[in-house]
């Protein structure tokens, strides 16, 4: 080496800086014993950690009694944590011994380890898109059912209880499509399964929170009322088993030819060493009713408001459904999956409203996420709207903007971040198993909603915006739908004629 040769070094390893404790991270302040317990508001608890969050930064904690909950709000720790699902995190303790308290049985959104592995096999096998396809005549009928309700609302000039007939919907749907049971709750205003569902989510979530067990101790008539509609859901579940194996005893031949999921999941459980049992195909029965209701009918809700709120995209998407299924009056599934900027109406819906604006998690195993020392056993609770309406992620972040789903969206496009930041089925290897025919029933309604009729109202009791209200699922607090009748194409120019 010549005395002008620059001089060589051996690059200096830089040391990785020691994960924070999550004890050191910082966090709204609480009172001794319970901590930050009583400062959370269950009703818009997401909307409280989403506000801490803009204070204390993407990593914080809270003090829930004696221990401490990790608040995750940045995109990438969230989508590597559901990636490390199931070997690394796990649904909560808390959430499966409330839930079995309940009478909740086992399914597969509650399940763990290899007894979900066996279970999610199950029931994966018949939410594939082609059992999707299959199952759309059902879907079809449901929708119809739906068009005669509003049709009759719109004649009489009512006012629609948005939220109360979209559950009815997609109950009907669900029962329909997935167990092949007849369950009508749109044409009855009786006791219907519906009225007993909507109680359990509240319930599951205050219960999760509650600082202490008193409904064990002094049942009130909330608590009573609730066990009734379990017993009554349970026995409406184990209802729809026992009539899908009546129908398997008599054609054999279902037992490869499945007409609908719960058929399959019989024939899967009766396989030798499934491991599967009626109790967990009556759990998942009853998982696919609770998840398919809220999350389905609470998105398409969401989704009606902010349409009327932005007439550009209404008119839009009324031109597309209207062109695109002419003068059939019933989509096909064909048609349905036309749809595109529905279905980006849908996607940029479930980012500014996702029906599960948070998701908590338990580590299996000591972890470090996004720099902090995470102990096994620690809840993490995942912020899954924060960075998909963050103008640091998402361009024009607060804006209703379908067209940025499109291939031909522009500027802000989903060639961006959108896509990454906004995860409303999940991620990972537990992303969730209806989300083709969740958008199936979503583009379905939108459709028969544009084609036959004409909106002339999305209102709310105070005349605001609609209020965010969760109970593990988010939804909008009492929206009002008025509807027209819509007159076709034909029949307006035969009057302008005459």
């Amino acid at each position: 080496m010549t005395p002008d040769s620059p001089t060589l070094e051996k690059p200096v390893a830089r040391a990785r800086p020691a994960p924070r404790q999550l004890a050191d991270l910082p966090g709204p302040r609480g009172i001794p014993l319970l901590g930050n317990l009583l400062q959370l508001d269950p009703p818009r608890m997401h909307q409280q950690l989403e506000q801490w969050c803009k204070d204390f930064g993407p990593f914080f904690k809270l003090k829930l009694g004696r221990r401490y909950t990790l608040i995750v709000g940045d995109h990438q720790a969230v989508a590597s944590m559901l990636r490390d699902r199931p070997d690394g995190f796990k649904r909560t303790t808390r959430l499966e011994q409330i839930g079995a308290e309940m009478g909740l049985k086992p399914g597969v959104f509650a399940a763990n380890d290899d007894e979900w592995r066996r279970q999610r096999r199950m029931v994966m096998a018949g939410f594939d898109p082609a059992h999707v396809k299959g199952y759309f005549p059902s879907l079809q009928g449901v929708a119809d059912r739906l068009v005669r309700r509003w049709q009759k609302a719109a004649r009489d000039g009512r006012d629609i209880d948005l939220q109360a007939d979209l559950m009815r919907y997609t109950v009907d749907t669900i029962a329909g499509l997935a167990f092949g049971a007849e369950v009508n709750t749109l044409e009855s205003d009786g006791d219907v399964i519906q009225q007993h569902l909507d109680k359990i989510f509240p319930a599951l979530l205050k219960r999760m929170l509650s600082p202490l067990p008193t409904w064990r101790w002094f049942p009130t008539r909330t608590d009573r009322e609730l066990a009734r509609g379990m017993a009554a859901v349970n026995e409406a579940v184990d209802g729809f088993v026992a009539q899908a194996r009546r129908r398997i005893e008599a054609d054999p031949a279902l037992r490869t030819q499945p007409r609908n999921l719960l058929e399959a999941m019989i024939a899967a459980a009766d396989e030798p060493g499934s491991g599967i049992t009626d109790v967990q195909v009556s759990g998942n029965v009853m998982t696919m009713l609770l998840a398919g209701e809220d999350t389905t009918a609470n998105t398409i809700a969401w989704l009606i408001d902010l349409l009327w709120r932005h007439p550009d995209a209404l008119a839009r998407a009324t031109e597309e459904v209207r062109r695109v299924i002419g003068d059939s009056k019933q989509p096909s599934f064909e048609q349905v999956s036309q749809l595109d900027f529905v279905e980006a109406c849908a996607h940029e819906t479930m980012r500014l409203r996702p029906v599960a604006p948070i998701l908590g998690l338990q580590a299996k195993k000591d972890v470090v996420v996004g720099g902090v020392q995470v102990p096994k056993g620690t809840v993490v609770v995942n912020l899954m709207r924060r960075d998909g309406v963050n103008e640091n992620h998402v361009p024009r972040a607060a804006a209703f903007e379908p067209q940025r789903w499109l291939a031909d969206g522009g500027p802000g496009a989903v060639a961006g971040n959108a896509r990454r930041t906004s995860m409303p089925f999940g991620a990972g290897p537990r992303i969730c198993p209806g989300r083709y025919l969740a958008l199936a029933e979503m583009k379905m309604l939108v459709a028969m909603l544009l084609w036959h009729f004409e909106i002339d109202g999305v209102t709310t009791p105070d005349g605001a915006d609609a209020r965010e209200r969760i109970a593990l699922t988010m939804s909008a607090v009492g929206l009002k739908l008025r509807l027209r009748l819509r007159q076709p194409e034909h029949e307006r120019a035969r009057e302008h004629v005459a």
